[in-house]
C-alpha cells in the first residue's frame, strides 16, 4: 500500500498557489502514466486518468491541486503521523489518496476516471475543471462523482448555492446643519441592514441532510469625510447568501427582495443587482453510487453548506458529492494539516466502494 503521508507531504513539498500549477501538475501526470490500464490526457495544468474496461458504470474522483497563498506555512514538515503544511489538508492529502487508488485498483468495480485540476481556488471564471468542460467535455462523463474535498471521511452531500449582491440606497444631499432638506442615504441603508438581520434562516432537510441558509453583510460605505458637513446622497452594501438547495437562484433572489422590499424606494433609484449566483447541487443520496458511498463510511452524512465543484457536476447532470480525508476546519489554516490516520480512513472507504468489497 502506497504512503499515503510521506506522499501527501511530497504534495506539500511543491509549491502550487493558484495560476502556478505546472509542477504539480507534471508530478501527478508522470505518477498516473506508470500505469498501464490508465489512458491519460493533460491539457493546459489539468490532468485525466481513465479506465476502459467496460464496466456497467463510470465513476468519477476529483481533486484540485492549487492552494491558496502562504501564511508562513509553506513547504512540508512530518511530526511523527501528522503532515503540516500549505495545501496539506485542502487538498493535497485527498490528492495522494486519488493517486493511490489509481495506481493500486486494478480490478474496480466501476469504470474510474480520475480528474486532477487547477484553479480551484481563484474566481471560477479560471477553474480548470470549465476548461476541460470547455475543451475535452468527454473526459468528464460519468454516472456519479466523488470530489475529494476534506470532510473527515464522512459524506458532504450536495452543496448550498452561493449569491453575491450589491445594493444601492439613494438619498439628497443638503447641509448637514440642515438635515430636513435632503434624505440620508446611510440613514436609510440602516434600515436595510436591520432588514438583513431579520433574515429567516430556513433549514431545509434534503435525504436526510439539514442545509442551513445565511445571509450577511459583507462590506458597505457610503459618505466621505471630505464632505463631513453634507448629508449623503448614496450608500452602498455588499451582501452575501447561501441558500439550500431545495431552490434555485431566481427563488433565492425573490426571497431577498422581498425581505428587502420595505426598505427599498425604487422610485428614489435604489436597486439590487446580483454580482454573481453560483447555483447550489442536490444531495442525490438516492443515487446507487452515493448510497454505497455512505454505507461503506458508516457515519451518517450532512449537508454541504459552502460552495463547491460538486454543483459543476450537477450542471452537467452527474450526481456528485464530497468526501475526502481531514478536518476541514483546517482548510486555509496557517497549522495546515493532515495525519495518517486520516489519509487511511478515507482510503478505506473509497477502496471498499470501488473494488466492491
Amino acid at each position: 500500500m502506497t504512503d499515503l503521508l510521506g506522499l501527501t507531504a511530497e504534495l506539500v513539498g511543491i509549491p502550487s498557489v493558484s495560476h502556478d500549477e505546472a509542477a504539480i501538475a507534471g508530478f501527478v501526470e508522470s505518477e498516473l502514466r506508470r500505469h498501464r490500464g490508465l489512458a491519460v490526457t493533460r491539457i493546459a495544468d489539468n490532468v485525466v486518468a481513465r479506465t476502459s474496461l467496460g464496466r456497467a458504470q463510470r465513476v468519477l474522483l476529483a481533486g484540485h491541486l492549487d492552494t491558496v497563498p502562504p501564511a508562513g506555512n509553506e513547504g512540508s514538515r512530518l511530526d511523527g503521523d501528522v503532515c503540516h503544511g500549505l495545501g496539506s489538508v485542502d487538498m493535497k492529502g485527498g490528492v495522494a489518496v486519488l493517486v493511490a487508488l489509481a495506481a493500486e485498483l486494478a480490478e474496480p468495480v466501476y469504470d474510474l476516471t480520475f480528474v486532477l485540476y487547477s484553479g480551484e481556488e481563484v474566481e471560477r471564471r479560471y477553474s480548470g475543471l470549465a476548461a476541460l468542460e470547455a475543451a475535452r467535455p468527454d473526459l468528464l462523463v460519468a454516472d456519479a462523482a466523488l470530489l475529494l474535498e476534506p470532510t473527515g471521511a464522512v459524506v458532504e452531500a450536495g452543496c448550498q448555492g452561493s449569491m453575491r449582491l450589491t445594493v444601492e440606497m439613494r438619498g439628497s444631499p443638503a447641509h448637514a446643519a440642515r438635515p430636513w432638506m435632503g434624505k440620508n442615504a446611510l440613514h436609510r441603508l440602516g434600515a436595510l441592514l436591520g432588514r438583513v438581520g431579520e433574515f429567516d434562516d430556513r433549514r431545509p432537510v434534503l435525504d436526510g441532510c439539514e442545509y442551513h441558509e445565511s445571509l450577511q453583510a459583507v462590506w458597505a460605505e457610503g459618505g466621505s469625510t471630505a464632505k463631513a458637513n453634507v448629508v449623503p446622497d448614496r450608500a452602498v452594501a455588499l451582501l452575501s447568501h447561501r441558500f439550500a438547495p431545495d431552490r434555485n437562484a431566481e427563488a433565492a433572489l425573490d426571497s431577498i427582495r422581498a425581505l428587502l422590499g420595505p426598505a427599498l424606494d425604487t422610485a428614489a433609484g435604489d436597486v439590487i443587482e446580483v454580482e454573481e449566483v453560483s447555483d447550489p447541487a442536490p444531495p442525490n443520496l438516492g443515487h446507487p453510487v452515493l448510497a454505497s458511498l455512505v454505507a461503506a463510511s458508516a457515519a451518517k452524512p450532512r449537508a454541504k453548506l459552502g460552495w463547491t465543484d460538486v454543483a459543476r457536476f450537477a450542471a452537467w447532470g452527474v450526481p456528485a458529492t464530497n468526501f475526502g480525508p481531514g478536518d476541514p476546519m483546517f482548510c486555509h489554516h496557517p497549522d495546515e494539516r493532515i495525519s495518517r490516520r486520516e489519509l487511511e480512513a478515507a482510503y478505506s472507504v473509497l477502496r471498499s466502494l470501488l473494488a466492491g468489497a
